[in-house]
């Protein structure tokens, strides 16, 4: 039976049937994240109980457990008290699933010249997936952990204008084990390494048998200041021990947190509202419908967040935290630069080189959002945005470098002028405030699946010529 297959087809085979598993691996992700959207803003459990029907509270089975196909078997309701099933959990089992099929299908199977519709596709994918899954597969785990993690950020965020930070914080995780302890096995597996400082070793010319590169000078999946960049190496290690010790003094008392009153306030004012809805009401100045409601969390209302009076005197407290990190990060890139990089600059070991691209694209992810944050919040007197933000996209440069979420901020601002009018055309539900982390999720996603397309778009906004060459 293979021997009458062609042969184009029995080549390709092998990548379809990984395809079809990872697709299969995105639904059930997409279940998970369904989940996650519904327990981790009411604060419960994420792993017990199992599954249930929200009406009858009956345990569902493993058949009405499969994703999008058990919704499909079920109708859209529930087998016990025929309740209809909501069809966003198929949706996003499905949607997770395409992404995740997505990136597989343009990183290894459609080649690298391969145009649709006169876009071309095949520069999708990065330089370091022409070496192939196998040689990459942890790069690849870190990506569809960062897509999952920004889908369900999404979701609660556009919900709740909240982010749980422990969504944030697992494709943090990921990135350093996988990402640097990727760089550890090539570097044991290449062979040919020279030692540069006791139990620390770089390859010698293995990376030329490879195309790690992101960009010219760079060596590894991510942007990392490349072998010699003992400068960048020490921003990041000198960042990140100041954001640790930023850490500690808050967990001491050291340094206050900021917004700390803001329980209190939120409290008062909606009682302060109350009143003043109720003497309106007895005055006959309100209308019938205004009756006071009650807010079971109001630091989740972005309306009360908005009115608070103290924004720029809480902006002093961010930047007395942010103090130790910027301090440590200059002084760390200086003694590096001196130590290793002054006089004959010898090469970074690589897991160090890759570990520099993880902190350093965490603290520029997070900090381009975290600046736009404190200034504005100065120059408005209103919280500007939000820190589930800033965690958001520290979890972004933590996986991609950090350089995609730089560009994926900027881009941010253009997805959000863009709902904006499409919401004004569907009105509706559509036609509601919407917190900035979906426009920011939504555009690192642009990045990932479009980039040279968004280098496009920046070329021409900016008039250069053939666009922008961002790595």
């Amino acid at each position: 039976m293979i021997a009458l297959m062609p042969t184009g087809l029995i080549m390709i085979l092998p990548k379809l049937t990984i395809l079809l598993f990872v697709i299969a691996t995105g639904a059930c992700v997409g279940s998970l994240i369904n989940v996650l959207v519904y327990r981790m803003p009411l604060g419960l459990n994420v792993v017990t109980p199992a599954s249930r029907c929200p009406s009858c509270n009956h345990k569902l089975t493993w058949r009405e457990n499969i994703p999008v196909f058990g919704w499909i078997l079920l109708r859209g309701k529930c087998r016990f008290c025929k309740n209809k099933i909501s069809p966003e959990y198929p949706i996003v089992e499905a949607i997770v699933a395409l992404m995740f099929g997505a990136v597989y299908a343009l990183w290894y199977i459609v080649p690298a010249d391969a145009v649709l519709l006169g876009l071309h596709i095949g520069q999708i994918a990065p330089e370091w997936a022409h070496n192939g899954p196998g040689n990459t597969w942890p790069q690849l785990v870190v990506l569809l952990v960062l897509i999952g993690s920004l889908v369900a950020m999404t979701i609660i965020d556009a919900r709740t204008c909240m982010i749980p930070l422990k969504l944030t914080q697992v494709p943090v995780v990921v990135a350093l084990l996988f990402t640097v302890g990727h760089a550890v096995w090539f570097q044991i597996s290449a062979g040919e390494l020279t030692e540069v400082l006791p139990g620390l070793w770089a390859p010698a010319d293995a990376l030329g048998r490879f195309r790690w590169a992101t960009s010219p000078g760079e060596i590894w999946t991510i942007a990392t200041g490349g072998l010699f960049g003992w400068k960048f190496i020490g921003v990041a290690l000198g960042g990140t021990l100041g954001l640790v010790i930023a850490n500690l003094l808050l967990r001491f008392g050291v340094i206050t947190p900021s917004f700390a009153d803001y329980d209190e306030w939120a409290e008062k004012e909606m009682a302060r509202q109350k009143a003043e809805t109720a003497v309106q009401a007895a005055d006959g100045d309100a209308p019938e419908d205004a009756e006071p409601t009650e807010s079971e969390e109001p630091k989740d209302d972005a309306a009360m967040w908005i009115q608070y009076p103290h924004a720029r005197r809480e902006m002093i407290r961010e930047l007395a935290f942010l103090l130790p990190p910027v301090a440590l990060a200059l002084l760390g890139g200086k003694l590096m630069a001196t130590q290793f990089g002054a006089v004959d600059p010898q090469p970074a070991p690589l897991w160090l080189v890759a570990l520099g691209g993880v902190l350093m694209g965490y603290l520029v992810g997070g900090g381009v959002v975290w600046a736009v944050r404190i200034f504005g919040s100065l120059a408005f007197g209103k919280e500007a945005m939000g820190l589930g933000d800033v965690h958001m996209m520290a979890a972004v440069g933590a996986c991609l470098g950090w350089i995609d979420p730089t560009i994926a901020f900027f881009l941010a601002a253009f997805v959000g002028v863009g709902y904006a009018i499409l919401a004004r055309v569907l009105g509706g539900k559509f036609n509601r405030t919407m917190p900035y982390g979906p426009y920011l999720a939504v555009a690192t996603l642009m990045v990932i699946f479009a980039k040279p397309l968004v280098e496009m778009g920046l070329g021409e906004i900016f008039h250069t010529p053939g666009g922008l060459d961002i790595p």
